[in-house]
């Protein structure tokens, strides 16, 4: 790398690529460009390594996802696994290679650094969307997440949305059949020249908001052994995540808590008031969406709307995004409890939406400066009248 860099530095034969070649050394190696003026910390952590963190938390998920989906296909053991690697990986090609080729145009554009950010956004996107996503579905979703989730806004760091679920986001509201519905999970390649058999069915929240029989157990949805999207079945394994984002100080536990709490409390709510309907007195003709809901209401306990979905994976990997989740400690509480309540309350109340959490965290990113800012006019607010005490 040394010897090549003169030929891509400034006034070298590919200088004009400088940005280019600084992004794959610096991933290869720590930089060692230092800080000249102002306050700043040596140390060998830069955002890309912190952002490869992201993606060790990732794996247990990721790897889960790889054998539940060869399950589902009718496979077993290795097999299993290796039918779901050759599944996603096309998915994780074609997320990468979108993004990485529309952030490095970017930057030569530009001629400032290539974002690191992507080293994350590229391995989620692919983790939030049903296996059966059209490769196609995902190009365009990643490159319309990159453009106008982060690009203009000027790219990593002032992003006002979460990428990934920007991406998630336009393939659900462009592509509303391929991305929700009873049919949206399923399998139907050839695993080594012999035919699997193809699996359709509904996941466990479909079967919530349709009222339907639960086909799977609590045990079941928290390893992970239920349809839905490709890494956010096992609530397991993204926990294992979730200690891994937090041992290493990457994430905040403040958001992740508040986020369950939020669920929970919600979920409680949901349940006593179910509880103290009467539902003898509604019309089954007239009022039967009201009952439909109080039904829901009643019987779905609270816990279970923690194990199931996108919940988990939204509150560990999603809520806790450095960029577009509050900065301040108290409003890292109260936008987590605000993803959390509202994720339920979409759940339960619209039931043309089963899911809830990706709008709820799209949401808290709008709402969360606004969160910051009345936190710090707080601070500001309350030690002003402490120094005229003082005086």
């Amino acid at each position: 790398m040394d010897k090549i860099k003169p030929t891509f530095s400034k006034g070298g034969k590919l200088g004009f690529l400088g940005s280019t070649f600084e992004a794959f050394e610096t991933f290869l190696f720590v930089p060692n460009t230092t800080t000249t003026k102002g306050a700043h910390i040596r140390d060998c952590n830069d955002m890309k390594r912190t952002m490869i963190v992201v993606v060790v938390a990732l794996l247990p998920a990721f790897l889960f996802g790889c054998y539940n989906t060869g399950l589902f296909a009718g496979l077993a053991g290795f097999q299993a696994f290796l039918y779901g690697l050759v599944r996603i990986l096309p998915m994780v090609c074609v997320s990468y290679i979108v993004g990485l080729a529309i952030e490095f145009g970017f930057a030569q554009a530009r001629g400032h650094e290539v974002n690191e950010g992507f080293l994350v956004t590229g391995l989620l996107i692919p983790m939030i969307f049903p296996v059966s996503t059209p490769l196609w579905m995902v190009g365009l979703s990643t490159a319309f997440a990159v453009v106008f989730g982060k690009e203009v806004f000027g790219g990593t760091g002032m992003n006002v949305f979460n990428p990934a679920l920007l991406a998630r986001a336009f393939a659900f509201f462009a592509y509303t059949p391929s991305m929700s519905g009873e049919t949206v999970w399923y399998s139907n390649w050839t695993m080594m020249g012999a035919p699997v058999d193809t699996v359709s069915g509904a996941t466990a929240l479909e079967q919530f908001a349709t009222r339907a029989t639960m086909d799977f157990s609590p045990l079941d949805a928290f390893l992970g052994f239920i349809p839905g999207s490709f890494g956010e079945t096992s609530t397991l394994c993204i926990l294992i995540g979730a200690a891994i984002l937090l041992y290493t100080g990457v994430a905040s536990w403040r958001t992740m808590v508040s986020v369950f709490v939020g669920g929970l409390a919600m979920g409680l709510l949901f349940n006593w008031i179910g509880a103290s309907v009467d539902t003898a007195a509604l019309d089954p003709e007239k009022d039967a969406s009201l009952l439909a809901m109080v039904t829901y209401m009643k019987e779905i306990p609270a816990w279970w709307h923690l194990l199931v979905g996108g919940f988990a994976f939204g509150a560990v990997f999603m809520a806790t995004d450095p960029v577009t989740s509050a900065q301040t400690n108290k409003g890292k509480y109260i936008v987590g409890f605000v993803i959390g309540a509202m994720a339920i309350l979409i759940r339960v109340v619209n039931p043309a939406y089963p899911e809830g959490m990706m709008l709820s965290i799209l949401f808290a990113n709008a709402l969360a400066p606004l969160v910051d800012y009345f936190v710090v006019e707080s601070n500001i607010s309350r030690r002003k009248k402490r120094f005229k005490l003082a005086k």
